[in-house]
């Protein structure tokens, strides 16, 4: 799974962009919205202060936007950018493009199996 993981991680990362860690944040602020640095640090299990540097070179990419917490003038909560959606969109659709063509490379029978691992996999992680 390991080798898998890297592989897919390097077919969509390209030459230039976001770093895996950067990446992982920006997928964390699409699906869960935006978020504070803290949330974001413990959701990923990374320091604050990790945090808060990467946050900040993806703000300075123009991938994430900060702004004021709606009810906590103290906060901030970070959001993607609209240049930070096309980013996620970008490497998703290189990793399924990748993962397509290497599929489509396996004969019936391989394909057979792998869906059939696909569903013991699954379950693995449920467990």
């Amino acid at each position: 799974m390991g080798v898998l993981l890297r592989r897919v991680r390097g077919e969509s990362a390209g030459r230039e962009g976001p770093s895996w860690s950067q990446a992982a944040a920006m997928a964390r602020l699409d699906k869960g919205g935006p978020m504070t640095t803290a949330e974001l640090a413990r959701t990923e299990r990374v320091k604050p202060q990790s945090m808060g540097a990467l946050l900040a070179e993806l703000e300075q990419d123009g991938l994430v936007r900060r702004e004021r917490h709606p009810t906590d003038g103290r906060q901030i909560l970070f959001s993607l950018t609209e240049a930070g959606v096309q980013e996620r969109r970008r490497r998703q659709a290189a990793k399924l493009a990748w993962l397509t063509a290497a599929i489509d490379r396996f004969d019936a029978e391989e394909r057979r199996t792998l869906a059939a691992a696909i569903e013991l996999v699954k379950r693995l992680g449920e467990s």
